[in-house]
Parts: structure tokens; sequence; C-alpha cells
């Protein structure tokens, strides 16, 4: 497993904050029929019983939101990227295709309404920490552009931010020549909430990425 730490500032300011990682080895493949109909299963459920006022009340989402406040970032203008992918759901959008590991972090991520972050490993750098943005901090956000993430909660390596909790990087996407895989959920409220979800992602995993050497971690 990747060295992962969480900065001083980011404990202080955020003192329930806990990870809960999978590093795997994967295949990268077109969303399996299986697993579009559990993900469509799911946002059905949840379109059948939220609305989108429901959202902001959900504990996770609040707790997420408490603790953008907390390192000084406007969590109604950048929203975690569980909070966005909720709305967009409720909303009644569908979810963009795109490979089975993105579907497996989406769905998680439906789930839990804890941030889910996947990173390609050879696209990263040393060891990485999760810490809160400098002032003015920009990166090319997957489907976004330019994204302005100062403050927010981002991981970083030896080249700089990779990721965050509300959009990750170009750099650390996964395509499909991607082997080697590490997800994070991020959790504003201690670990108890991770250990059912990292289980049913190592389950998604397996079933559908053909998973293998999987090493799991709460940190």
């Amino acid at each position: 497993m990747k060295n992962i730490y969480i900065s001083e500032e980011i404990k202080e300011t955020c003192p329930y904050i806990a990870l809960g990682c999978i590093q795997s080895e994967i295949v990268v493949k077109d969303t399996d029929e299986k697993l579009y109909s559990e993900i469509t299963d799911y946002c059905n459920t949840m379109r059948e019983k939220m609305v989108v006022a429901d959202i902001a009340k959900q504990r996770n989402i609040k707790d997420t939101r408490k603790a953008y406040r907390s390192l000084g970032k406007d969590p109604t203008r950048y929203r975690s990227s569980a909070e966005a992918l909720a709305r967009r759901i409720i909303k009644g959008q569908e979810l963009y295709s795109i490979n089975n590991i993105v579907e497996i972090n989406n769905l998680i991520s439906l789930q839990s309404l804890y941030p889910v972050c996947a990173y390609d490993l050879s696209k990263i750098q040393g060891d990485i920490t999760l810490k809160r943005a400098e002032k003015g901090a920009k990166y090319n956000a997957i489907g976004r552009g330019q994204l302005n993430i100062e403050y927010l909660p981002v991981f970083c390596d030896e080249l700089g931010y990779f990721g965050s909790t509300t959009s990750d990087s170009e750099r650390g996407m996964i395509d499909k020549s991607t082997k080697d895989i590490l997800m994070i959920i991020v959790s504003f409220n201690g670990r108890a909430g991770l250990d059912k979800h990292i289980k049913n992602m190592a389950r998604l995993l397996k079933e559908f990425a053909l998973a293998k050497n999987i090493i799991i971690k709460f940190i």
C-alpha cells in the first residue's frame, strides 16, 4: 500500500477525518450489464425515496459541508463529489458510462454519500498526503477544465495536487491502460461508517474488475 498521510492542519480542522483505502490490480473495461443494472436499481431507489432538498440533510453530506466551511470553502459553490452526484441522480439525470472503475466509484459514492476518489497508481509519484490546498491553487479537473481548489481537502504527491473531494485532476485519472488503482473513501465523521462500504467496494472490484492483490487500509 502506498504511504498515505493526513496533514496536521486537516486533523486539527477536521478532527473526525478518516480514510478507507483500497489498492489493487484491476482490469479496466466497459461497464458490465450486471454492474450497470446494480447502479440503475440503486439510482431508482434514491429517486423514489428522496427529493433534492433531502440531500443536504443526510448526515455524511452535512458533515462534509461542515468540514468545507471549517477549511474556508463554500460547500454550496463547491460541492463534494458525493453531493454533486446525488443531486444529478435525484434530478433525473443519467450517469455517464465511462468504464467499470468509474462506475464502481460512483455506486459507492451514492451508497455512502462520502466523497470517493480513484487514481491510476502509475501516475502518482511518492507518498500521498491529504492536505488543505493553498490560496489560489488550481488544476485541470476531469471534465471541468481549470478548477479553483484553494482550501479544499486535496491529495498531493511529489509532483503536486492530483485529487480532491470535489473533483479529481486529469493527471491521476483512470483509463483503459490502467493496471493498478488506489481508491479512497473520505469520511469527515470517523471510521465507523467506512467498513461496510470498503467491503462492498472490494466485492465490486473482484466481481466486475477482476481485482487481485487487494490491500485495504484505514487511516
